[in-house]
């Protein structure tokens, strides 16, 4: 099977070759009044310092790849593929890449004004973020795969950055901050960089809680308590992403795909992906 494209692999290949600092590349695919999308591609590493920075806009990115920390006066929070990295205007933060190199999103940056009116139609009392991240949930789903999908096909871009806009304000109503976690985010990002570059391998409960080193109990409790969702959840969410992008973007049959993403039975991808997505395989290759 043909290896795909990875931006941000040959990004951090070239910083390897040319021995230079870690960087921010975005490249603007499509804007309009009020609203931009931007293809991030971040090479920072832990060796690159973090700085503050400050936006005129409200952003809402999604993590397709790496990990990285955001602090702010909100809390600290661990960003990994599939969350929602949420960030408000005016609002000072830091990034950094303490425990990996480098990061990818998908970023939908929003003037005030726009979310503002957005919250207001959602009923959040203020047009603010009480927390960086959002976990990868069955909800957004569809919506994720649509929005990776309008990154490579470059197609219907506008609608889905307010489609995510609205269902991320919705579901961060009343969300709460993050808790103080922060001493353990290295582990947790060490155990997702782990599964991310393994997700079609079986992966023991034991096996990443030694990763973590930590308890089984322990590192369950504490990868929930960070990324919003379990271990298993964590990765089945990240296969059936990747079977979803391959379905609408391939002829590959059904159950080779099953089987590259980490399935060892068609008649469980299939269930999961129905659960997921609410269509079989077979429709959502169609509807794409």
């Amino acid at each position: 099977m043909a290896r795909l494209f990875d931006p941000l692999a040959a990004a951090l290949a070239r910083k390897a070759s040319h021995g230079t600092p870690g960087g921010l590349n975005a490249q603007l695919l499509a804007a309009g009044t009020g609203w931009q999308a931007h293809h991030i591609v971040c090479s920072c590493g832990p060796r690159d310092r973090p700085f503050e920075e400050r936006h005129a806009f409200t952003s809402i990115s999604l993590v397709l790849a790496g990990t990285f920390a955001c602090r702010s006066r909100r809390g600290c929070s661990l960003l990994a593929p599939g969350a929602w990295f949420l960030l408000n205007h005016g609002e000072p933060f830091e990034c950094s890449h303490h425990h990996g190199e480098g990061d990818r999103c998908l970023s939908f940056q929003f003037d005030p004004a726009i979310i503002a009116a957005l919250a207001h139609d959602a009923g959040a009392t203020h047009p603010v973020f009480e927390r960086h991240a959002l976990p990868p949930l069955r909800a957004h789903a569809n919506l994720v795969t649509r929005a990776i999908l309008a990154l490579e096909k470059g197609e219907a871009i506008e609608e889905i950055a307010f489609e995510v806009a609205g269902a991320i304000i919705e579901a961060t109503i009343d969300g709460g901050r993050e808790r103080p976690l922060g001493q353990h985010h290295a582990a947790v990002a060490r155990v997702v960089r782990h599964l991310s570059a393994a997700i079609d391998r079986p992966h023991r409960l034991t096996e990443l809680a030694e990763t973590a080193n930590m308890s089984p109990y322990h590192f369950l409790r504490t990868f929930k308590a960070i990324t919003g969702v379990t271990p298993h959840q964590w990765l089945l969410r990240a296969r059936l992403r990747d079977a979803a992008r391959r379905l609408a973007t391939s002829r590959t049959a059904i159950t080779d795909i099953a089987l590259d993403v980490g399935f060892d039975d068609l008649s469980n991808f299939i269930r999961s992906f129905r659960a997921e997505f609410g269509l079989s395989p077979r429709q959502y290759r169609a509807a794409a």
